[in-house]
């Protein structure tokens, strides 16, 4: 039987998509051989992360089990976060046209309704949180004036501060904390990994990864268009943290590293990635909870985790498993193909310094 191993969770954002993640936390949480130290999550991540600690904090790993599978089922219940069917003018105009892009939340939804806020105060105790978490938590929102990520840390930890990660700001009003507004979480960490990898005193991390990191077709119709902008800006802060995770370890290395980054060098990080499930599936479901959906993705997130723990749950405190840079940046090396459904695959000419062609 395996020793007990202590591991840092990072938890990406992604919609009714975060039940792939549910599951394989709810997985994880059978093997009582695996620990968890840090949590830095985002939006749906932030919604499993602090239903995790909750459960942990009332005693329990079934406790965390019980209350994830009570919330993604509220969830469900609520139809979070399609607050279409609140208005009826704006839910015929998303049947029958793209007017409704045209409507702010201030707009169809002016009293600022969150059907999450009743259903998070329902089913976590906040304080209990703040005062008993066994586990540290980073939930990650973004400061609507300057665009900076704010992380908000277990003691501080509040309803709001989970609504704020996980306020889309074209359906949901801005969050104010302190009087500053906030919007979701991952436009600026998706989830943050450098502040995990360089505090943390446990020295691995596991990344769960719901979106999609690529898209071999060339979005050519206007929705198509923007559902892959809202995909690159929302993996954009993740591949930045990673960049720069390589940029330390290229120029520093373990043996020179100083400072407050030097931890980067020596942390081992691991990764389930569930783009490959999400990426199979509608992009609308992300804001439509169906129940089918969300129970297909939880039971998809226990078989990537299964299997995680089958290949890699051995190497937790010895040795890194997935080499960031490689996995993420391929096609940087490799040269970038887009398939375009007129003219078919083609490839884009890399360039070499200075932005010259390369032969």
């Amino acid at each position: 039987m395996p020793k007990s191993a202590y591991i840092n969770l990072a938890l990406q954002g992604g919609g009714a998509h975060g039940a792939f993640t549910w599951g394989v936390l709810d997985r994880l949480l059978e093997d009582d051989t695996l620990q968890f130290g840090w949590i830095s999550a985002t939006s749906a991540g932030a919604v499993n992360a602090v239903a995790l600690a909750a459960g942990l904090a009332e005693g329990s790993r079934d406790k965390a089990r019980e209350k994830m599978y009570k919330i993604w089922h509220a969830i469900h219940n609520a139809a979070i976060p399609d607050l279409t069917r609140l208005n009826p003018f704006l839910n015929g105009l998303v049947r029958t046209s793209h007017l409704a892009s045209m409507l702010s939340p201030y707009e169809f939804n002016p009293l600022g309704f969150d059907p999450l806020r009743r259903l998070l105060t329902e089913h976590v105790d906040f304080e209990l949180i703040r005062a008993k978490s066994p586990v540290d938590l980073l939930i990650a929102a973004t400061h609507v004036a300057t665009g900076r990520a704010r992380l908000f840390r277990e003691h501080e930890i509040t309803v709001d501060a989970v609504l704020a990660s996980a306020c889309l700001p074209v359906m949901h009003h801005a969050v104010e904390i302190e009087g500053a507004a906030y919007w979701d979480g991952g436009f600026s960490a998706n989830p943050d990994l450098v502040t995990l990898a360089s505090e943390s005193p446990i020295g691995d991390t596991l990344l769960v990864m719901v979106a999609p990191r690529t898209n071999d077709r060339l979005p050519t119709t206007a929705r198509d268009i923007s559902i892959h902008a809202n995909r690159l800006t929302f993996n954009a802060p993740l591949l930045r943290d990673i960049e720069v995770i390589t940029a330390v370890r290229e120029t520093s290395g373990p043996l020179l590293a100083k400072g407050r980054l030097a931890p980067i060098c020596r942390h081992r990080f691991h990764l389930i990635d569930g783009g490959p499930v999400t990426g199979a599936l509608n992009p609308e479901t992300t804001v439509k909870p169906d129940w089918d959906i969300i129970t297909y993705l939880h039971g998809a997130g226990r078989d990537y985790a299964e299997k995680w723990l089958g290949v890699a749950r051995s190497a937790v405190g010895r040795l890194e498993t997935v080499n960031l840079a490689n996995h993420f940046f391929p096609a940087v090396d490799e040269g970038i193909t887009f398939r375009s459904p007129v003219l078919g695959k083609r490839p884009v000419q890399k360039r070499g310094v200075g932005g010259k062609r390369q032969k």
